[in-house]
């Protein structure tokens, strides 16, 4: 060694000597989070508290071949160089999860962090360099001024895969094979759906936006999309503030997801952004997350989920139970009231009434549950609306709402149930307002039972919303389940079509259906409707149709009706109580018939009618709302029947409170028969108030006036403190409503008679008059004012009719007019009655005249025949006065004589 070169070494001793000697690095230890390239790895560490740190490491002294990329700016694609992708799957496969021990090495060049990683918790294992090597997927760094053990190592081991053919150093395929061809963009992102057809794909989470946002790569095709995870949405990452909880939602799913082996269900597609599921060996993220509390369920993307979705519901309601992160200040919606009563009736598929223990009846809806929707194909009128047919049928014609109203039926009708008020919602939308409630029958929820049964589902709200269910996870579970199981509605074959007949206005066809059902002597059936405490209608079910039905051997007094031809008919004594007596007994209840025959004209059956065991018309008869009917044969009720009459005599109850029976001798009683009738005349004072067309006349009771007047003004008052809200109210055909009458711009009482666009057809039930309005002059009934019965009342005129020529009948008709609409008082005697309608006649109180008569003479109207006793002599004084106007030519007799032997006219038979 020459002298100069051992004068530098000694130098350069001195100078280490001076310098402070620098300690080695110590190993640190962290989990892998995520593999960047075949030589690039982002550890994380296990601090004890706070969130953990991420350090990029570069692996010293190997150099990986280059993944290709997409700079998102510019869309600028580059492909991998040969073997990246297996040099990255390499270390993602050993690496991802486990823990490492590494220490770094900073590069005195660039801020670039070096390092050499082992797998474990310390040193002594493998070096992931040396087995990167050894795979010849890396290439060895060759510099000759920088030499160390391990880069020896490193050299040694490369060669050797070199020798052997491994990796990247294979000469048995081409390299251009060991390049991916990755998709970055999807033109078409619905086509990929269905391509995949709903199963599950291989994949891999490459990077997590949020926590239910993220980027997958599918295998082996290598589509690279963004996934959003259907039925779920965590807190974001916004411009203007990361919302609460997204840290710990993400890092949630990136230590258990990201650059795993898992598979994707792709389920729909959002512009560029696709819709999915994520399945992990170890479970759902999706749920793991709605359970930790770190996401909320959605609906828009959890429609798009086949299976289990119930899981997620329950997910989240155990997180809210717990006040888990997003739930932790969550406060479940108090029920406002707790009601105890017994259902009377079941409205419809999502409503029911009740009588509440103190008495009062309440309609009641099921809270956040939709019954079966109409069908969506329909008919298209001018307006441009749907339209149905005439005899369309909700109950019947809507697929599944006649199982969804059974469903209830049995379950409920006449039980007692807890309801628990959950909110009121109010009217808007052409809705009027609505009490929603949780209805319990002993343990069971009956909504939940019902939607978990397929008959109505779940409405779903604005995420904000909490008018809801106090059950309302529940509810979406069991919606779920049904929609998992296929029930109900959720069938996608096998919809039923209930194909009832109803046969109960139609004599011939009930007529075909008498003989099976007095062979079958009984059968089952259910009460659909009660007309009065005597008559029916019936489904029955082994018929498959709908029938009307007459209890045997009793009379019932007539109740009150309201009909779309007439203002109504005031009830008998006591025909209100056997009405409602009826209703209680076995409305919408399952009973048992036994039909003996038919009305001689009509289409009702005539029978007996069982609710477990007891017989209808024994019942009305005891209870004194019903006498035994005189035309009774000979049977095995008669006696039973006879019995109950004769108790309820001795007990004065109900008809026969005031009724005096006098024993009449039969020898009398003949003499009687033979003794020809009286006409009866109890005049009612009366003013007309409406003529119709066909000479229908309307009249008000005079003593009724003030209480009209009274009616009217405390409804406009409550009007006015309480004004309609214009299109809040749909008008039905059939409801009792209010509408402003034209001529006077003043509210009165209607009856809805047609709809048709935005044009009401109503009738005035207190006047009789009728009139067509936009919907906007009509509103719903004020509380309180439907109970009073209509005003005005329907009457024909006695022994007469009108002519055939249409005018003449504009003269009799306007002649009549002439004589009656003046608002003043006459004298009304009910005749007889024709199909319930009183036939009347009229006379003036100040000078005695017979109005009707009168017309008749002055030769406006005919006289009709017919052979009644009591109205012999009342016929004869009409005949007489026609034969005046007939000799005399006045006006319809003028050119001679028009009427016809054979003709029918109205009233003829009397």
């Amino acid at each position: 060694m020459s002298q100069s070169k051992q004068q530098n070494e000694q130098q350069q001793g001195q100078q280490q000597q001076q310098q402070p000697q620098t300690p080695p690095p110590k190993p640190c230890y962290g989990i892998v989070k995520q593999i960047n390239s075949g030589d690039s790895i982002t550890i994380r560490g296990q601090p004890k508290g706070g969130p953990p740190p991420e350090k990029t490491l570069i692996l010293s002294n190997v150099i990986a071949p280059k993944l290709g990329r997409r700079t998102v700016n510019t869309n600028v694609e580059t492909k991998d160089e040969p073997y990246a992708w297996e040099a990255r799957e390499f270390l993602r496969k050993k690496l991802i999860g486990q823990e490492v021990t590494f220490i770094e090495e900073k590069s005195p060049n660039n801020n670039r962090v070096y390092g050499r990683v082992w797998l474990g918790k310390d040193q002594s294992g493998p070096s992931i360099a040396e087995l990167l090597v050894s795979e010849g997927l890396v290439t060895v760094k060759r510099d000759t001024r920088i030499s160390s053990p391990e880069l020896t190592k490193l050299q040694e081991l490369e060669d050797a895969a070199k020798s052997a053919g491994k990796g990247k150093w294979s000469t048995a395929t081409p390299s251009s094979q060991h390049v991916r061809d990755v998709k970055y963009t999807v033109e078409n992102p619905m086509s990929l759906v269905d391509k995949y057809a709903g199963k599950p794909v291989k994949a891999v989470i490459e990077h997590v936006r949020d926590g239910s946002t993220v980027k997958a790569l599918l295998i082996p095709d290598y589509y690279h999309i963004t996934l959003a995870i259907s039925g779920i949405r965590c807190p974001a990452f916004r411009q203007d503030g990361t919302e609460p909880f997204a840290d710990q939602a993400r890092y949630f799913v990136e230590t258990r997801l990201l650059q795993r082996d898992i598979e994707v269900i792709l389920e729909s597609a959002n512009n560029t952004q696709f819709v999915g599921s994520i399945l992990h060996p170890k479970g759902n993220i999706a749920e793991a997350l709605l359970a930790e509390g770190f996401a909320r369920c959605v609906d828009w993307s959890m429609n798009h989920i086949k299976t289990d979705k119930h899981k997620l519901y329950l997910a989240e309601k155990a997180a809210k139970d717990k006040r888990l992160h997003l739930w932790k200040d969550y406060v479940p919606a108090r029920p406002s009231e707790e009601l105890s009563g017994t259902v009377l009736e079941i409205a419809s598929a999502d409503a029911i009434i009740v009588r509440m223990n103190n008495g009062e009846t309440k309609k009641i809806f099921l809270s956040s549950i939709r019954p079966p929707p109409r069908p969506q194909k329909q008919a298209i009128g001018e307006d441009g609306k749907p339209t149905r047919a005439k005899d369309f049928r909700p109950l019947y014609d809507i697929p599944w709402m006649f199982e969804a109203r059974e469903f209830l039926r049995k379950k409920l009708i006449g039980k007692p149930v807890k309801v628990v008020v959950d909110y009121v919602q109010p009217a808007r939308d052409n809705f009027p307002e609505k009490t929603c409630c949780t209805v319990h029958v002993g343990k069971v929820n009956i909504a939940e039972a019902m939607v978990s049964k397929g008959y109505a589902t779940v409405v779903r709200y604005r995420q904000n919303d909490d008018q809801r269910s106090s059950y309302y996870n529940d509810l979406l579970v069991a919606e779920s389940k049904a929609e998992k199981s296929g029930n109900g509605l959720h069938a996608k074959k096998d919809v039923p079509l209930q194909r009832i007949r109803d046969v109960s206005t139609d004599p011939a066809a009930a007529k075909s259906h008498l003989q099976s059902l007095k062979r079958a002597r009984e059968m089952k059936a259910v009460v659909e409707f009660v007309t009065s405490g005597s008559r029916l209608k019936l489904f029955v079910p082994k018929e498959y149709c709908l029938i009307t039905f007459l209890l045997a051997g009793v009379k019932c007094p007539r109740a009150a009706r309201i009909t779309p031809s007439s203002g109504g008919m005031e009830a008998e004594p006591y025909g209100d109580e056997a009405l409602a007596f009826t209703r209680k007994f076995c409305f919408q209840k399952d009973v048992d018939v036994q039909v003996e025959n038919m009305e001689s004209k009509g289409s009702g059956f005539i029978g007996w009618l069982f609710v477990d065991g007891v017989n209808l018309s024994v019942a009305l008869v005891e209870e004194g709302l019903a006498e035994v009917s005189n035309f009774i044969e000979q049977g095995e009720h008669l006696k039973t029947l006879k019995a109950a009459e004769d108790r309820a005599k001795a007990s004065k109850l109900g008809i026969w409170k005031d009724r005096v029976e006098i024993e009449v001798e039969p020898e009398k009683e003949r003499e009687e028969e033979r003794t020809p009738a009286k006409r009866k005349i109890d005049y009612q004072e009366v003013v007309v108030s409406e003529v119709t067309d066909d000479l229908h006349v309307y009249t008000q009771k005079v003593d009724q006036k003030a209480s009209l007047e009274g009616l009217l003004s405390r409804m406009r008052q409550e009007i006015a403190a309480n004004p309609p809200l214009a299109g809040a109210y749909t008008p039905k055909k059939g409801d009792l409503a209010i509408a402003k009458f034209t001529e006077d711009d003043e509210w009165y009482r209607v009856k809805i008679e047609r709809v048709a666009g935005p044009n009401v057809s109503v009738f005035y039930i207190d006047y009789g008059n009728r009139e067509t309005l936009n919907v906007t002059r009509v509103a719903a009934m004020p509380a309180g004012f439907a109970g009073d019965k209509p005003y005005a009342t329907e009457n024909i005129l006695a022994l007469v009719s009108l002519p055939k020529d249409d005018d003449d009948k504009k003269a009799a008709i306007q002649a009549f007019r002439e004589d009656t609409v003046t608002g003043k008082p006459l004298l009304l005697n009910i005749e007889f009655r024709n199909q319930g309608v009183p036939a009347i006649t009229l006379v003036d109180p100040t000078s005695k005249e017979d109005i009707v008569k009168g017309l008749v003479t002055y030769g406006f109207l005919i006289c009709t025949k017919g052979n009644d006793r009591k109205l012999k002599d009342l016929r004869e004084e009409y005949r007489q006065a026609e034969k005046e106007a007939r000799e005399n030519h006045r006006n319809i007799w003028q050119y001679g004589d028009i009427t016809d032997d054979d003709a029918k006219e109205f009233g003829v038979g009397r």
